[in-house]
Parts: structure tokens; sequence; C-alpha cells
């Protein structure tokens, strides 16, 4: 099994910014920004086109309900109002169904029409899911070729061999723990095995929520397929916590009912903001590393408005708009031109060593090895 690194390390220092709510349906860690954006804005204005600005209709845009239900702290509102100021005929509407892609899925593979224009909170996983449930049928298509701004999309980062889905934001899995109660952090997989970190951390489900999967996919990239189990018996055996979701596991942490959690790497920059003692929200990367979870936005298929469709995905690529969802959706931006802020630079942890699993690693794997791991480790959940 090949394994890939995102960036490699002397590129990741350039990224800054703020990781917290992946893969759809976790919302974590939202904050809002003052900062000014007026030489920005007056140069992304002048590069839009005669056709751009003539554009109008109904744009449908579908995402996970985190990224669109607080105006104050989620990038929905904000990339909603700033569009149609662009495009004064235009309205975006934004559809969050319950089951979130699971619904588009469903309605394709019964010939239902979508209706829906735009994707917003697309992962590997998610992909993976759509061709195995769907084959031949298309539920979004490739969309690369008409993006101007896509060049600056980090290589990395891109994870449909396809093109449906172009990344727009990433997080980065890693360690917080309270610095109060640990003073020696573990700084490997195998440190986590010690008996001085027993009963120590706290995870997510890898069934039921996108950071255990994350964390998972981790283990499973840096001690190999073949050995994941046996490490995660020795975890178990160590009293490791499992958890349902983000938010169970890291409202345990904060209760103070064991001193490690795993979340994203963007930890201080919330803490900071909601005052909290940054010496208990310590980030730590194992083996130097920490796994990228990158987003992406696609083009449904059967859309009535492409051009529309395109248009917001190219804004949301803009140097504006990305410095926007990193502050609002507390991630990483996808591109390698979106300006942040000093704060986040201070907060902000990139691994020096990120990984990731490619589409094709992951394809007729990650099904078997979440499978597995549910019913050897997690009594089948």
């Amino acid at each position: 099994m090949k394994r890939r690194t995102v960036l490699k390390s002397g590129a990741a220092t350039t990224l800054v910014g703020l990781a917290g709510c992946v893969g759809g349906g976790e919302s974590e860690q939202a904050t809002t920004t003052t900062e000014t954006e007026t030489q920005t804005t007056t140069e992304e204005t002048t590069t839009e086109t005669t056709t751009q600005n003539e554009l109008s209709g109904t744009l449908k845009v579908a995402t996970y309900s985190s990224f669109v239900d607080a105006p104050s702290s989620s990038p929905g509102a904000w990339l909603k109002n700033t569009f149609e100021e662009r495009h004064p005929d235009v309205t975006v509407e934004w559809e969050t169904p319950e089951n979130e892609l699971n619904y588009y899925i469903q309605r394709a593979s019964q010939g239902v029409d979508i209706g829906t224009d735009v994707y917003v909170g697309l992962n590997v996983d998610h992909l993976i899911r759509i061709d195995e449930k769907l084959g031949q049928k298309r539920l979004f298509d490739p969309v690369a070729d008409g993006l101007s701004h896509y060049g600056h999309v980090k290589e990395g980062l891109k994870f449909d061999p396809q093109n449906r889905a172009i990344p727009y934001d990433t997080g980065y899995i890693s360690l917080v723990y309270d610095g109060n109660e640990i003073q020696k952090p573990p700084e490997t997989f195998q440190d986590l095995l010690k008996d001085r970190y027993r009963g120590d951390l706290i995870v997510q489900n890898a069934k039921t929520a996108a950071t255990g999967r994350a964390f998972l996919l981790w283990t499973v990239n840096t001690v190999g397929e073949d050995q994941y189990l046996d490490y995660w018996k020795k975890l178990d055996d160590n009293g490791v916590t499992i958890l349902g979701s983000w938010s169970d596991a890291y409202t345990a942490y904060e209760n103070g009912e064991a001193p490690m959690v795993v979340s994203y790497s963007t930890d201080q920059v919330y803490a900071n903001r909601q005052d909290k003692d940054l010496s208990k929200h310590q980030v730590g990367f194992l083996n130097d590393q920490g796994y990228a979870n990158p987003e992406g936005m696609a083009k449904f298929a059967d859309t009535d408005n492409p051009d529309l469709a395109e248009a917001f995905m190219d804004f949301l690529l803009s140097k504006r708009a990305q410095k926007k969802i990193a502050q609002l959706n507390v991630q990483f931006p996808a591109t390698d031109w979106a300006p942040l802020s000093d704060e986040f630079e201070k907060y902000a942890k990139v691994p020096e060593n990120p990984v990731t699993f490619t589409y094709e690693e992951l394809q007729g794997n990650v099904d078997e090895w979440v499978d597995q791991w549910a019913r050897q480790i997690a009594g089948g959940s």
C-alpha cells in the first residue's frame, strides 16, 4: 500500500488557517473575523468577465447543515450574500437535507430528478460511496476546466482523479491535550501504547464520526493495513475511550474525563477566541504527521445552470472566499493564495508531514477497514 504525503515539509509552513468542520455533519469549531478585505475585493472584481456579470437565475446549493446554520460563524450566509452582491440577478438557495449526500445518491439511484446545482462538502469517502452505489450513473460532472481559479488549488489536496470534486478547504487531524496534566506528550503512535498514557485518550467512533474515521485511516496509513487491528487492540488494552461523535468526545475532554482527545490542529485558534486557557489546548502531531481531510465541491450532472454553478464554484476558490471560509468554517484554505491573519499564523498548527490516502488507495479498502475495526474494537457498533 502506497502512502502519500499531502504537502512537502518545506511547503507546509506556508499554510496558515483553521481546521474544524470536516466531512460534512460535524460542526466543530467556528469563529468570526473583522479583518478588512477591500483590496482583495477590488482585485477580484476587476477580473470578472462580462459573462459572469450577466449571470442570472436561482442557484440551488446543497451542503451539510453546520455549513449554513449559524450566520455569525458558518460561511454559508456570507457566501450567499457576497455572491448575490457580485451578481445582482442571482439568488442562491441552500439545501441541507437530513441525510446529506445520501439523499442525492438515493434519488440518483432511483432515477429521480435531482433539481440541485452544486454540492459543497464532499470528501474522498463520499466519492467512493457514489461510485460503488451508482456505478456508471453520473451524479457529478468533471468541472476543473471551467474554473479560472483551479490552478491555485494545492496539488496535494486534489483527491478526485476524475476532477468532479474540487477542494475548497482542508483540516488536519491531530491530538489535543491538557499540558497541565501531560508534561511530556506522546510523539509517536507507539508512545500512545505506553503505561504512562493508560486511560488518557478519547477518540471518536470511526463508523459514526468523520474525525474518528480520519484517525483510524491515519493509523492504517502509519502502522500498515496488516498491523492496524493489532495496534488498536493494544490501544484498547491501554484504556482508550471511544465515543460516538466529535462533540461527545470533545465535551468529555473539556469536562476532564481524559487529558487527550482526537481533534483538529487549529484547536488553539478556537480556544483563544473563546478566552480559554491555552495550556489546556495543546496540539500534538504523532510521528510529526497530521491526517489531511480535504473537503470538495461538485456540479450535479443534470443541473440546468451549468455556467452559474461553475461561477459559484470558482467564487469559492477566490482569494476573498478562501480567506473567509478558512475563518468561518475553521479550516485551512485549499489554495495557495488566501491571505490570512496574524492570529492564524500564531495559533493554527500545520504538521511537518501531512498524510492522507488517495482515492485509488481507499477504493475497495476503506469500508473493510472500518467494518473490521468496528467488529473487533468497537463491539460491532
